[in-house]
């Protein structure tokens, strides 16, 4: 069994093929700013997820009702 396994799906073969399709649609130019830009919105992601775990959200407030108007009083 091959040790480039992701989630069991994805082998190293399956790699290579996707980052060949990637290279002919984005070029090689883009890849590395598209690389960097999944990784920073990963990042962003993981402290966001952690923050919110950090700060358990209070009770939520029950909204005011607005006051109502006799029926039939036009």
């Amino acid at each position: 069994m091959s040790h480039l396994t992701l989630a069991g799906f994805l082998g190293g073969q399956e790699l290579l093929i996707i980052l060949l399709i990637l290279l002919l649609l984005f070029g090689g130019s883009k890849l590395p700013g598209l690389a960097k830009g999944l990784g920073s919105s990963v990042r962003e992601f993981k402290k966001a997820s952690s923050a919110e775990d950090e700060h358990k959200p209070e009770e939520p407030k029950k909204a005011a009702t607005p006051p109502t108007t006799p029926s039939g009083s036009n």
